[in-house]
């Protein structure tokens, strides 16, 4: 019985075993990675450390894989989702991104960090902000914790509604 004679459920599909390339590539089309990430998840997917560092290296002289890229896709998306430049710079460097890389990163986000703290807290204690003295600590201590810096954290949890 020929494939074409088999009932429709019945096909089996052959399913080719996948280069290192080809799943690092599947990875890379998901959400950018950094090189030392990528070279991770190749490594607990069963390839071999030659096979992985390799074709991280070849998607990366391809274009397809950049570190620089993947740090400013970083940046941007902690800082919208409320982290602040502390925990990012931090973050950053768990990825294997060396300073310089990191502080390019940082440079070229052009958002303001004082103004996504108090954006933070608008969420969290209203438009008014944090009312009292208990108030402010909880939101001084949620922007601490979240990666902001002492400058922004005051900005944030002192500001007074303009009218």
């Amino acid at each position: 019985m020929s494939e074409q004679d088999e009932p429709q459920g019945r096909r089996r599909r052959r399913i080719k075993e996948q280069t290192p390339v080809q799943r690092a590539l599947g990875l890379l089309v998901r959400r950018e990675h950094s090189r030392k990430e990528l070279t991770r998840k190749l490594l607990a997917r069963g390839i071999e450390d030659d096979a992985a560092l390799a074709a991280v290296e070849r998607l990366a002289g391809e274009g397809w894989q950049d570190d620089r890229r993947f740090a400013e896709w970083l940046v941007r998306s902690r800082a919208n989702t409320g982290y602040g430049p502390v925990h990012i710079r931090a973050e950053l460097g768990t990825h294997g991104l060396d300073s310089e890389a990191i502080s390019m990163a940082m440079a070229v986000f052009d958002g303001d960090w004082t103004e996504n703290a108090r954006d933070l807290v608008r969420r969290r204690f209203g438009e008014a902000g944090p009312v009292d003295l208990a108030q402010r600590r909880k939101a001084a201590d949620l922007l601490a914790r979240r990666g902001f810096d002492g400058n922004s954290i005051r900005a944030a949890t002192r500001f007074e509604l303009e009218d």
